[in-house]
């Protein structure tokens, strides 16, 4: 078994999904007491935040790639970065690191093409639905995405920072965030991208009416088949 690196806290309320749902995967496929063998870095997303809204991406690349280096001198065999926004930094987080990264949105299009789909509508923060770094990369996979309008993408957004990423669920986010999921299926998705790694806290296969792909879970159950390939 690898070690899977997490560098996390960006959210830390996806990162705790990310260690249960870890956690749960490798008790169904090993049985037992078996859990996979982690380091998680866990950062003080509340700097990250202030950087991503000063648009100073490139402070934000230093730090990931000091913590990347750090998971792989720690013992990492593998890196998981628990977050879809901050893969806009993927290379620059990678300089100079010799483990593999495995890519959530290269994860998540596998995925959406193995289930017969091409369209899904894409729900995530405003940098990941408005900049090409993760809308191109799934193009480049032949999964071509549909986005909110405007309102909508603002609407996810703040939800996502000012509710999720606090731990805070609330019923009128949740049906607003139906309303912009069926409006992007009407706009012609055939599935939806939960392309934040909070959205699931709202949004599920039981109140989306098209296939549901969670950026999260998948991420996860590529990072264990990784963890213990041969």
């Amino acid at each position: 078994m690898k070690t899977i690196g997490i560098l996390g806290g960006m959210s830390a309320a996806s990162t705790q999904l990310y260690y249960r749902e870890l956690c749960r995967l490798m008790r169904e496929r090993l049985g037992g007491l078996h859990s996979p063998e982690l380091l998680i870095r866990s950062l003080d997303f509340a700097p990250i935040a202030a950087l991503q809204a000063a648009g100073d991406w490139a402070a934000a690349g230093r730090i990931l790639n000091a913590e990347a280096r750090a998971l792989e001198r720690g013992g990492a065999g593998i890196l998981v970065l628990a977050t879809n926004t901050m893969h806009k930094l993927a290379d620059e987080m990678m300089a100079g690191v010799s483990i593999p990264l495995l890519h959530i949105a290269d994860a998540t299009a596998a995925a959406i093409r193995a289930a017969g789909l091409r369209r899904p509508g894409l729900m995530a923060t405003a940098f990941t639905m408005e900049q090409g770094f993760y809308t191109d990369r799934l193009r480049a996979a032949g999964v071509m995405p549909v986005l909110p309008d405007a309102a909508d993408r603002a609407e996810t957004h703040r939800i996502i920072y000012e509710e999720l990423c606090r731990d805070i669920i609330r019923d009128d986010s949740r049906s607003v965030y139906v309303g912009i999921a069926e409006r992007l299926v009407q706009a012609g998705a055939d599935s939806l991208i939960l392309g934040c790694t909070e959205v699931g806290m709202l949004l599920t296969a039981g109140n989306v009416s098209v296939p549901v792909f969670d950026t999260t879970l998948i991420h996860c159950a590529a990072a264990i088949d990784l963890a213990l390939a041969r």
